[in-house]
């Protein structure tokens, strides 16, 4: 550490006049510094600051010049005040090798003030970065790894009223255990309370005068970190529609003028400039505080934004505009910001906001379908044509008023199938279903093996190629995927009766093929014998499946190592 602190006192001998006094120290805590890991400086500055999460009086800045000449700016975020000084920090994640040269910068209104320069140098990892855009079926890693979302939502750890072991300690092993890799997760006024100083249905945490409530700080910081350690990616919902419903949470909301906020209606919080500031003020810490890490795949402004549009009876209560035009700044607010370019993204329900889709500003859209699971195949095509982007079904789930067990049956099969229609359609991140506490009793955690590994075949089979064809299989539901090479066919029986059929579809020329059934659920593999290949028409013997029942056909070439 001795040498750490020699190099602060060269940084302040050099420093230029009034440095001392302002950047009292600056000490970055790794030693050895690695691409795709975190980076920290703790800093005290010379000045108290009374509105320090309010960037138009005061904000910090780390920047930052990369290996390759790129300017980066990175947030820095207030920790707290001490006697005449602030403690700040910030955070940072190298996305390259080499050396990077550094310097902090303190804005206020009456002008900025720098830091002395300095330098550090990142040697190579081992782990894949942050998760951006790719192509209808897949996002991409910045070492180039294709990725593919599998798991649910986790829309929050359990209320007062429910099951304590329902925590993100106990689901997220979980789901890593069984091969899931992605979740979803909510901020709102029981859940990482970030706004709130008001809370409720919840013991985790507590009402607080704090600008940000520091129970929900400590434990979005654990998250973070306990996703690091399990190799888990989410999505981060910022906001719950229904602290902007009238008859909902709008009285309790952190932006009601009658809670000290800015805005005197739902509509307001959208088109107020002050209700603007604030929520980008809220981006602001979010993306300083948080924003170094690639586990957190996305950035969700909004669960179901058009349930605090509409009435339940339809009527409009907030103008499209005034929503699309919202999203359309603070997601290139948010662009501007964030220096790693997480993917951005929102959600609806079932009822499309005007203009919303085509932000560009937005790397994928968002729906959430429930009571009509066997729609979801259909859905992906027509917004693809429409707004040329990713398509992600966010929820889905057999009912979404609850999880009464005595639907357990249906949920659960809803639960398998919604799965598979994603694996099969062109979608990055598979539909991911509601109500985990029950799932969870229901031991159905364990299914997502099944679709990881026939996910993670076709990822190595085509190394990102995925070509759909139609398949011939009577009452059968079924999808076909060619990657690379191989072929792989889902089927179903959603008759109410067993079904015998022989199943065939269209190849391409080239050499001997062999068909084998992969069971889901105990995820066995078994040969299915030698299909008959005529005029690139490939069949292969007649199968029965009973009510409800599904296989997977995985038919690779003849010479290939079989599984």
């Amino acid at each position: 550490m001795n040498k750490w602190v020699n190099l602060l006192l060269a940084l302040l001998l050099a420093a230029p006049a009034g440095y001392a006094q302002l950047f009292q120290t600056v000490t970055r805590t790794a030693a050895s510094p690695r691409a795709y890991e975190k980076i920290e400086w703790d800093l005290t500055l010379g000045e108290q600051f009374a509105h320090p999460y309010q960037q138009q009086e005061v904000s910090l800045d780390l920047v930052l010049t990369a290996p390759n000449g790129q300017p980066l700016v990175v947030p820095a975020y207030f920790v707290r005040n001490g006697p005449q000084v602030s403690y700040w920090q910030a955070r940072f994640t190298p996305q390259q090798t080499g050396t990077y040269r550094a310097q902090f910068r303190l804005t206020q209104r009456a002008g900025a003030r720098e830091s002395a320069a300095s330098s550090f140098a990142v040697g190579a990892g081992h782990r894949p970065g942050f998760l951006h855009k790719h192509d209808r079926y897949t996002f991409r890693f910045d070492n180039g790894q294709l990725f593919r979302g599998i798991g649910e939502n986790v829309g929050w750890e359990a209320r007062s009223f429910e099951n304590q072991k329902f925590t993100y300690d106990y689901l997220l092993p979980t789901l890593a255990k069984h091969g899931a890799n992605f979740f979803r997760t909510w901020m709102c006024y029981w859940n990482l309370p970030l706004e709130w100083q008001r809370v409720g249905s919840t013991t985790r945490y507590a009402n607080s005068p704090d600008y940000f409530n520091p129970g929900a700080i400590r434990r979005m910081d654990e998250l973070v970190h306990l996703t690091d350690s399990l190799g888990l990616y989410f999505m981060l919902t910022l906001d719950w529609h229904g602290h902007l419903m009238e008859n909902g949470g709008w009285r309790n909301s952190p932006y009601n003028q009658a809670n000290g906020g800015p805005a005197r209606t739902p509509t307001e919080f959208f088109t107020l400039p002050a209700a603007q500031q604030k929520y980008k003020d809220k981006l602001r810490y979010v993306v300083a505080r948080w924003g170094y890490s690639p586990n957190i795949g996305a950035w969700e402004f909004f669960n179901e934004v058009d349930n605090a549009v509409f009435t339940q009876q339809d009527s409009l209560l907030i103008p499209h505009a005034a929503v699309t035009l919202w999203h359309a700044e603070m997601s290139r607010y948010l662009k501007d910001i964030d220096p790693y370019q997480h993917l951005v993204t929102t959600s609806i329900s079932h009822r499309d906001i005007l203009g919303l889709n085509s932000i560009p500003y937005l790397d994928f859209n968002q729906k959430h379908i429930y009571k009509h699971t066997e729609k979801i195949p259909a859905i992906y095509p027509a917004y693809l044509e429409n707004f040329g982007k990713p398509y992600v079904v966010g929820e889905f789930g057999f009912r979404w008023e609850d999880a009464n067990p005595s639907y357990a049956a249906d949920f659960n099969y809803d639960y398998r199938r919604g799965l598979w229609y994603g694996l099969f359609s062109p979608t990055p991140i598979l539909p991911m279903t509601w109500w985990w506490e029950l799932f969870d009793d229901q031991q159905m955690t364990p299914y997502f093996r099944a679709v990881r590994t026939i996910s993670d075949r076709m990822l190595a089979a085509g190394r990102g190629e995925f070509a759909p064809f139609a398949v011939r299989a009577g009452v059968l539901q079924s999808f076909g995927m060619r990657c690379g090479g191989q072929y792989f066919v889902y089927l179903l029986n959603d008759s109410p009766s067993p079904a015998t059929v022989p199943v065939s579809f269209g190849v391409a020329g080239g050499g001997p093929l062999v068909a084998q059934t992969f069971t889901p659920g105990p995820n066995r593999y078994a040969p299915l014998g030698q299909p008959t290949i005529r005029k690139h028409s490939l069949t292969l013997p007649a199968l029965t499946l009973a009510p409800r029942q599904e296989v997977v056909l995985v038919i690779t070439p003849a010479g290939a190592r079989p599984q």
